[in-house]
């Protein structure tokens, strides 16, 4: 197996923050956004801060996720590196603090082979306004790459990470190579590559150097 290539979602594999979208369809989508720039920011503990998110969502109709799949807009160049990846016989996964009920379509038109990320508590048709399951924090998403790369048996220098916020910090260190794609600074500050043009395809050239020196790309 050539390599194990990790994406965050939001504001890296995605051009949008899909809980903020969510959140539109409430009506609370300014009180949401501030919360989620302080988080990614590194200001406030990430799960806390997608509590107090998810708390404002509470009684909203499940219906609206339908509408969120239907609007989702990929990074330019996040499906072109997806296949490029594929066809080299990379692993590829999408590591998210963001929601399986909306991404999972999508990471399987993509054709992504693992997708681990937080769950909403819905009963009876209807946002409870609290997260089903263990959240996807910073720890969370260094150990999915862990477990991926031991899972196919990917040696650590031919992992590939790539990430926008603080919430990605741990996995971009833990990676053979961390890319800091249009990031705020407390992840630019530990990353291996910084990417900062429009499209994810200017991520290749350090994928195909991970692969062929078998050594993390400084």
């Amino acid at each position: 197996m050539t390599g194990l290539l990790v994406s965050d979602v939001d504001s890296t594999f995605l051009t949008q923050e899909v809980i903020e979208l969510v959140a539109e369809h409430a009506g609370v989508r300014d009180q949401v956004e501030e919360i989620t720039t302080a988080a990614m920011r590194g200001e406030l503990d990430f799960s806390q801060s997608l509590r107090a998110r998810v708390a404002l969502l509470e009684g909203l109709d499940e219906s609206v996720l339908a509408a969120v799949r239907g609007v989702l807009v990929p990074t330019p160049g996040a499906l072109d590196l997806v296949r490029a990846a594929k066809a080299a016989g990379w692993v590829t996964a999408l590591v998210s603090g963001g929601f399986h009920e909306v991404i999972d379509e999508l990471a399987a038109e993509a054709g992504i082979d693992h997708v681990r990320a937080n769950r909403f508590e819905i009963v009876d048709g209807r946002f409870t306004g609290r997260v089903h399951g263990p959240i996807i924090d910073g720890v969370a998403k260094r150990e999915a790459l862990e477990e991926f790369a031991a899972r196919h048996g990917v040696p650590r220098e031919r992992t590939v990470a790539m990430g926008d916020g603080a919430n990605d910090r741990e996995m971009l260190v833990a990676a053979g190579t961390g890319i800091a794609f249009r990031a705020k600074p407390a992840l630019r500050e530990v990353a291996d590559v910084i990417v900062d043009g429009e499209s994810l395809w200017d991520a290749w050239p350090h994928l195909e150097a991970a692969a062929e020196r078998g050594a993390p790309v400084r």
